[in-house]
Formats: C-alpha cells, structure tokens, sequence
C-alpha cells in the first residue's frame, strides 16, 4: 500500500521552488497562515503585487469566522475572504495600493477567472506567477489556473494547514478525506475546465 500513499501524495501535494514573479496570488481561503506567507514573500522582493480572491465557499452563506479562533483577527468582522486576505496582508507589510481584490468567486475556477477579469480591467498583465494555497489544495489549484492562464509560469508554494501535509495526511480520517476528496476534485475539474475552456475556443 505504500507506494499507492506515495504516489497519491505526490499527485497531489505539488510543490516548486519559488522564484521572483510579477504577482502573488491567493486562491479564496480562510486559513490566517496562507496570506502570512505571501506576505512574508512580498517583504522578502518576490513579487511586486498581490493579487486576492474569494467571496466565501458555495456551501455556505457568510464568512467563516469560527475558523479564526485564537487568532489576532478572531475579532474583525469580514464580508468575504478576499477582505479577510487583504486585511491580513496590510497588518503583516504589505501596502494597500499594492493589492488587487475581486470579492465575487464562490470556487476555485471562479477564483481564477474572476481576478484574471479583475486584472484585465485594471490592465496588470504578467508573465508569470506565485500561488500561496493549501498544501493538499494545490494540484487542483495548479491545474485550473494553468487552464485559466495558459500562458502564465506559475510557482506553486503550499502552506500546510490542518495539520494535513504529505507525510501525514493519511494518519487522520479528516487528513484521508481531504487528500482523497481532493484526487475526485481534480479529475471533474480538470474535466470540466478542460470542456470549458476548449468550447470557448471553439466560438
């Protein structure tokens, strides 16, 4: 069986060595230590810019406040993840006029067509790219943002959060659902953003 684990986890936490990019961008999350992280990559000159996504999941009807509990945010009142991603990156460094936001996405395509419509309008353009995401999130995020942007390089960085990660994600049943949710997600994303993709071509 180890060598189905190893291989399932090296499908699915992906991971690249960062390089210097014209933007960061952050797929819609609620976890406080993805938008740190980007955070400390812009103060360290990785990126010029940061660009932010997400309303909240479609599964729910409001921001997801409960999840940062015992945080220093515990007590602000946000709208939306992407105001919860822009708020947490201004406390750590990064300077408002430096941040895009689109505050409408409800998934991860979404995430990715939304803010490529909100960097458009704003006439950013870009070469390449560094994604801040959920460890066991980031092959998906990595195929849908590739679709979206074929012609963009992107650096995956994954933060853990959780407590999932690639070397444990099988030692918990909310690691094995996660992870294994994630291997169904990928192959009817992949699907459905490759159809989508290829019809719009086609018009």
């Amino acid at each position: 069986m180890g060598k189905y684990l190893e291989a399932i986890s090296d499908f699915v936490f992906c991971e690249d060595v960062i390089q210097k990019a014209d933007v960061i961008l952050i797929p819609g999350a609620t976890r406080v230590a993805i938008p740190e992280r980007a955070a400390e990559l812009f103060n360290q000159g990785y990126a010029s810019y940061v660009a932010v996504s997400g309303k909240y999941s479609s599964k729910r009807t409001d921001f997801p406040h409960e999840r940062l509990k015992g945080t220093k945010y515990q007590y602000e009142n946000y709208t939306c993840e992407a105001e919860f991603l822009k708020s947490v990156l201004e406390r750590n460094g990064v300077p408002k006029e430096k941040i895009f936001q689109e505050s409408e996405s409800r998934n991860t395509l979404e995430n990715a067509e939304y803010i490529r419509g909100e960097l458009k309008q704003k006439n950013f353009t870009f070469k390449n790219a560094i994604i801040c995401c959920q460890a066991f999130h980031a092959r998906r995020i990595q195929m849908t943002y590739s679709l979206v942007f074929p012609n963009v390089q992107f650096y995956i960085c994954p933060v853990t959060t959780q407590n999932i990660d690639k070397h444990n994600w099988y030692m918990s049943e909310n690691g094995i659902k996660k992870v294994m949710g994630e291997v169904e997600r990928c192959g009817k994303y992949f699907c459905d953003t490759l159809l989508k993709v290829k019809l719009e071509g086609d018009e």
